[in-house]
């Protein structure tokens, strides 16, 4: 994968937010990550554009951080 390194960057994006405080930041960079990762990997299948649909709906991994109340 050539585009492997936004997975190192999301990391580190993650540790920071860790290291300050920022823990629903965190959170949801893991999933970011999680989703890189799953986007990555289809796209090195061959996967044509036209075929691409959300893995995951949007909100679906963070188990509702963001969600308005």
């Amino acid at each position: 994968m050539q585009n492997e390194w936004i997975l190192d960057v999301l990391v580190d994006l993650q540790a920071f937010a860790r290291q300050n405080g920022l823990f629903a930041l965190a959170d949801q960079l893991d999933d970011t990550r999680l989703l890189a990762a799953l986007e990555l990997a289809r796209d090195s299948e061959g996967t044509q554009a036209d075929d691409r649909r959300p893995l995951v709906p949007a909100g679906q991994l963070s188990g509702g951080v963001g969600r308005r109340i």
